[in-house]
């Protein structure tokens, strides 16, 4: 069954001006309540940190590539020097961000729409490049030969994974669903997505996080960046997988000690308010 969300539907209002929770997952939310579909798939970061009531996740995917890539139009010059002047677009209020941050004199455009949408844009306007999640294009095998990885860039919280969710009580699905569930990739997301909700963030929030498995250990990184990109407060954390169950909340409360990050935090209510 293919269904539009609401956030497919707007393709031009920026992403945090839309002020939904669940804005790409609603419209499947109510036809698995209303027994239209039996499982829903989800690009994991699009979903909220509360799953609707009702609804529980069947299993999380292998996880594809976390990364945010840039898409150029005529060479890298632009990235090279980090007080260049260049226009890049991005829907994500988290991408632009941390670009503002690295890069203070670059300007930014709202860029919204599916894939083939936002490249089309990339070659119609006077832009310098478009960020796009690398397991996106990917995925779709359409990732231009014009496009470096942004090893600097954090993603988002489960970015490049996908969540299938089923009802509650319905055991047949999520048995079905749970052969081809990723426990590695189940586990970091977790922590990434427990990140997110301590710090009360939304998929339209400029917080970012990443936790990796190395030899049996939990890699957890993550960061705040105010919306301007001036202010950016980051944290690092390493447990044993076994200690790893709430290493995410604990770097959050990390972060909620330092007094920027509580700063950029109201910061960021007070825009969507």
């Amino acid at each position: 069954v293919y269904m539009k969300s609401e956030g497919d539907i707007d393709t031009v209002t920026p992403l945090y001006a839309l002020g939904v929770t669940g804005v790409f997952t609603k419209t499947l939310d109510a036809a698995l309540l209303n027994n239209r579909i039996d499982i829903a798939v989800h690009s994991m970061k699009d979903v909220p940190t509360q799953l609707a009531q009702g609804i529980q996740q069947a299993s999380v995917l292998k996880r594809a590539s976390h990364r945010d890539i840039i898409v150029y139009k005529d060479g890298t010059d632009f990235l090279e020097d980090r007080q260049s002047v260049a226009t890049i677009a991005t829907g994500s209020i988290r991408r632009v961000a941390q670009w503002l941050h690295r890069y203070p004199n670059h300007r930014t455009e709202n860029l919204r729409g599916n894939v083939n949408t936002r490249l089309r844009k990339l070659t119609e306007n006077d832009w310098h490049g478009a960020i796009f999640a690398a397991a996106g294009l990917e995925r779709i095998d359409l990732r231009p030969e014009k496009s470096v990885d942004l090893d600097w860039m954090l993603p988002a919280p489960s970015q490049g994974a996908i969540m299938v969710v089923c009802r509650e009580g319905d055991d047949y699905a999520k048995n079905a669903c749970q052969s081809f569930n990723d426990e590695s990739t189940a586990l970091c997301t977790k922590l990434e997505k427990d990140f997110l909700r301590v710090l009360m963030g939304g998929c339209s929030t400029p917080i970012s996080a990443l936790a990796e498995i190395k030899d049996r250990q939990v890699f957890f990184r993550g960061n705040i960046c105010s919306p301007d990109g001036k202010e950016l407060v980051e944290v690092n954390l390493e447990k044993p997988i076994s200690e790893s169950f709430d290493i995410g909340e604990e770097a959050a409360r990390q972060l909620l000690a330092d007094p920027k990050a509580k700063q950029i935090i109201e910061r960021v209510r007070n825009v969507k308010a």
